[in-house]
């Protein structure tokens, strides 16, 4: 029997079955866990606990906990399970569920729960947790209750590595299983629980595949590809076309990497419309000479010339639905054949325009379709591309020095992002402002935003999950509502030993509903859409040792960025702004943009 083996001296059987839970996982390849501190989760906490090889975030707060898991394994692609005890505590993980399920991003949830006989009893902390979170799960199992029986836990163990490969495979998403414990919850000593000679004559189910080196059951994660008659016939309808678009959204699974998609665009000649959260705006040689155009103003200026511009014949889309609205719209409004490229056969495209859905990996599927084409499309169409972004992009930049507006804090954000860095964006306004106003340049930029489900809920937690996985220096903007939403989240700073740089955009409520219809009747939208609050935030600063400043012109904040990246700990850069002030401007700008490039 090995050293370290998971039978060893395991004084209850609550003991041995969290150690080969937690071993199992360690085999699968899990090195970090998130623990949120109960009772019932004793045995889990206690085996991850004296685990070394795999690193635990204490959280005190499950919400916060389960985003902060979701950041991590945006920015890893790997799972960080949850642990928490029964309860409404496994009902707090349930926003991040979703969001993972939406967005496709792994996750692994292990809710502690009472044994069954307790449920529908009126007894303390317990209430119905099989299957809590619906169909947001990849795959959900109730565990059996432990026991020191050779077959059970070779079971376990094989649940726990399909645990882990579910969650990474297509699409990733959460998994959820449910661990019921009954007392002793300690590792105390039960006489008769665990055989004296149980690891003897169990030595698989007890130590594992060679002595836990590798997982119990090893999953071979098949990738789709098309078969030559099925890239053939999409090869003959890209490459006849002269007017061609690839359209990356966000990269909620996967997208094609940088290598293959500007590959693509170079055989086929099609301008690249990439999100900021694609993996595409950023990190591209968007020269001219390159071949590759990677346009990322269309937000800004596809509105105005769509008229007038001829429509493209033929659309590449990978990832995600775009966040722009406006780029949404013009793919809507005319009938060019749209190809959806996605590596789990799902639909992501709510407008029902596209005409041929491909299941396929993007990577392989964009390496092999840009090896076939042999002509490219309409120099003078991507020229158009290219014209359009040029003017663009100086009208965006004159703009920024006339005055302070949300946008140019966005695109300040962009432009002085050290490379490589981790840039994670909230949703409402702040993911809209860079997708119009942050241009694309060759920086290795990692950009997030939680997407999936759109919500402002743990954002902070969220971004500080992800700078927690990696040394690149780690910038969150946020609104003041997401940042009200998630203080809690930033007890990580410290907890969690995570730095950043937080630019938080305070416009005293809910700025985003000045775009909507609802602003001509007031009330109801001061008080029940705009909710000013009213709140100082600096507090903050002090309550979670944070260096807190506020700044309240452009160049004090470019300085204080470019300063704050730079530096250890982190700091909070709170920009004061007017939100219907900001919207003004950027319709202001919208119809600068039309005079300018009407006739483009």
């Amino acid at each position: 029997m090995t050293e370290d083996s998971d039978a060893r001296l395991a004084p209850n059987r609550n003991t041995l079955w969290a150690r080969t839970l937690v071993s199992e996982l360690e085999a699968a390849g899990v090195e970090t866990v998130c623990i949120a501190p109960g009772s019932r989760s004793t045995p889990l906490t206690t085996a991850f606990a004296e685990r070394p090889g795999i690193e635990v975030f204490s959280h005190l707060d499950e919400r916060s906990a389960a985003f902060f898991a979701l950041g991590r394994a945006k920015r890893t692609g790997k799972p960080t399970p949850l642990v928490c005890t029964s309860g409404t505590a496994a009902a707090n993980f349930h926003p991040a569920v979703i969001e993972a399920n939406q967005a496709r991003v792994p996750m692994l949830v292990l809710t502690a729960d009472r044994p069954a006989e307790l449920r529908d009893s009126g007894a303390n902390q317990t209430i119905d947790q099989q299957k809590l979170y619906g169909d947001a799960v990849r795959w959900y199992k109730e565990l059996p209750e432990p026991e020191a029986d050779a077959r059970k836990l070779r079971s376990l163990r094989t649940t726990a590595s399909r645990a882990v490969a579910q969650s990474t495979g297509t699409p990733p998403g959460p998994v959820h299983l449910n661990v019921p414990f009954r007392k002793p919850l300690e590792p105390t000593e039960v006489p008769g629980d665990v055989p004296e000679d149980f690891a003897e004559e169990a030595r698989l189910a007890a130590e594992g595949r060679d002595a836990g080196a590798r997982a119990f059951v090893t999953t071979a994660q098949g990738r789709p590809e098309l078969d030559g008659t099925e890239l053939d016939e999409i090869r003959r309808a890209v490459e006849p076309a002269d007017r061609g678009l690839v359209v990356v959204g966000p990269a909620d699974g996967p997208t094609p990497d940088r290598d293959a998609l500007a590959s693509l665009a170079e055989a086929t000649g099609f301008p690249v419309l990439a999100d900021p959260l694609s993996g595409h705006r950023f990190g591209h040689d968007s020269k001219a000479d390159s071949g590759v155009l990677v346009a990322g103003g269309y937000d800004g200026y596809l509105g105005a010339v769509g008229d007038s511009w001829h429509d493209p014949e033929v659309v590449l889309r990978f990832g995600a639905s775009p966040t722009s609205k406006v780029l949404r719209r013009y793919l809507e409004a005319n009938d060019a054949r749209q190809f959806l490229v996605d590596p789990a056969g799902g639909w992501r495209e709510a407008t029902f325009m596209a005409t041929d859905l491909v299941g396929a990996d993007p990577t392989r599927f964009a390496r092999k379709l840009a090896r076939e084409v042999e002509s490219g499309g309409s120099t003078a169409w991507r020229d158009r591309f290219a014209e359009a972004e040029r003017r663009y992009w100086d009208l965006v930049a004159s703009a920024r020095e006339e005055r302070l507006f949300e946008g140019a804090i966005l695109s300040a954000v962009a432009a002085d992002a050290p490379d490589p860095a981790t840039v994670m964006v909230s949703n409402s306004m702040p993911v809209r402002d860079l997708d119009r106003f942050g241009e694309p340049r060759g920086a290795d930029l990692t950009v997030l935003g939680n997407r999936g489900a759109s919500g402002i809920d743990g954002i902070t937690s969220t971004a500080l999950g992800a700078g927690s996985a990696t040394d690149d220096p780690l910038v969150l903007v946020t609104g003041d509502l997401a940042y009200y939403h998630d203080m809690n989240g930033l007890l990580a700073v410290e907890r969690c030993g995570v730095d950043a740089t937080i630019v938080e955009i305070n416009n005293d409520g809910g700025g985003i509903f000045h775009m909507l219809p609802i602003e001509e009747f007031d009330p109801p939208f001061t008080e029940q859409f705009r909710t000013p609050h009213g709140l100082d935030f600096e507090p903050t600063g002090d309550l979670y040792g944070l260096d807190f400043e506020r700044v309240r012109d452009l160049d004090s904040f470019r300085d204080s960025f470019r300063e704050s990246v730079a530096s250890e700990g982190t700091q909070v850069l709170e920009v004061v702004t007017d939100a219907e002030a900001s919207h003004r401007f950027r319709e202001e700008l919208a119809d600068r943009v039309a005079d300018e490039l009407r006739d483009a």
